[in-house]
């Protein structure tokens, strides 16, 4: 991998202007398209409990997905290298916001990543790896709240 900067450039579009723009707070939809070049639109919108359309994603969904991703990437990569062969990964992770009068923020993310590993792996070392990837999840490193990690490995015949 190489180091140095990166950029990424989202393009997010409101699309919920219902005629009469934001003269009221219950005047306008939450609705937007989120969009890269290349890649298909995201349909998103507001967490219905504020005022948005629960079949769209929110920002919430969206960044306890990121750190799920995140955390996936840098532990396939690293079994990978280490001869861990992972055959199947799930994540069932939980992100926890609280509103504040200052409008909220994230107090906690857990990860419960269910690994399925080659039988004859280490699932000693594969539950470490769990450790190593947290330390180099680029989305881990950037928050100011913890993103805890449960994992469960079980073992399959090759």
């Amino acid at each position: 991998m190489t180091s140095g900067e990166h950029e990424y450039r989202v393009d997010v579009e409101w699309t919920g202007n219902q005629g009469s723009g934001t003269s009221g707070y219950r005047a306008y939809g939450r609705d937007h398209e989120i969009r890269v070049d290349g890649k298909p639109p995201i349909p998103g919108s507001a967490d219905p409990a504020f005022r948005g359309d629960a079949a769209r994603w929110n920002p919430e969904d969206l960044l306890v997905a990121s750190a799920s991703a995140c955390h996936k990437l840098w532990y396939l990569h690293l079994c990978a290298e280490a001869g861990v062969v992972v055959e199947q990964y799930r994540d069932d992770a939980l992100g926890t916001m609280i509103e504040t009068a200052a409008g909220g923020r994230f107090t906690r993310i857990v990860l419960r990543p269910h690994v399925t590993i080659r039988a004859g792996g280490d699932t000693a070392l594969a539950e470490h790896l769990h450790h190593a990837a947290h330390e180099k999840c680029y989305i881990a490193n950037s928050v100011n709240f913890p993103i805890d990690c449960e994992p469960v490995i079980r073992t399959i015949g090759a």
